[in-house]
This record gives structure tokens, sequence and C-alpha cells, in this order.
């Protein structure tokens, strides 16, 4: 198992990027899958999450509005869509799956801790300039 993110950059703040999680090992449409970030000198937070098979989506009050996770079913891969960006979204971008049998994650309780998911990718650096 194995999830690689990308996408990373240098970008000016107003600007856009895409982030990419492609898994390896497991289908990405029958696994719940988020974005989590960490930001320097900061915890690591959940930012968004997309269901599994349901494709409902989460994201954190934070980025609601500017960031907009989906999946390609083919291309097996989670992207998240960053646009409008602030000097405050600067981090490292982490996905994360939860591939437990039963499903972890309580939709009901909290989407974004982290101890639902055991699968985590090696993160991805977003550096927004003001």
């Amino acid at each position: 198992v194995q999830l690689q993110a990308s996408g990373g950059g240098l970008v000016q703040s107003g600007g856009s990027l895409r982030l990419s999680c492609a898994a390896r090992g497991f289908n990405v449409e029958d696994h719940t899958v988020a974005w989590f970030r960490q930001a320097p000198g900061k915890e690591r937070e959940g930012v968004s999450c997309i269901s599994r098979r349901t494709r409902r989506t989460y994201y954190a009050e934070s980025v609601s509005g500017r960031f907009t996770i989906s999946k390609d079913i083919a291309k097996n891969t989670v992207y998240l869509q960053i646009n409008d960006l602030e000097p405050e979204d600067t981090a490292v971008y982490y996905c994360a799956a939860d591939l437990g049998s039963p499903p972890r994650v309580s939709f009901s309780v909290s989407w974004s801790s982290e101890s639902w998911y055991d699968y985590w990718g090696q993160g991805t650096l977003v550096t927004v300039s003001s």
C-alpha cells in the first residue's frame, strides 16, 4: 500500500494549486481518503475528506469554499484543488487513507481524527507568498 502526494510548490497569494494523491495497493473508491496539513510550528489538522463509495465530501471550516476534494477512479487518485491561496495555507500537505475493515472513520464523530487513518503519504509542501 502506498500513497504518493504531489503538486505542491511556491505560489503567490490568490493563486491556485491542485494536489494529487496517487494510491497503489488499494482502490480509492472503496476507502475514505483525507487531506491533512501541518504548518510550521503547528499541529497537523484535517483539511478535507472524501468518503468511500458515497463520495460525500467534508471540509475544515477554514478552507470551505476555497478547497475542493475529488477522486478519479480510473487514475486511482484523489485530488485537492486549492483556490485563492492565502499565506496561512503554507504547510506540508499529507493524504491519508482508512483501510480498516470495517472502516474506522466515523463521520458522525469526526472525520479529521488522525487515528482513523492507517496509511499516510509522504507530504507535499505548499508555500504561499504574500
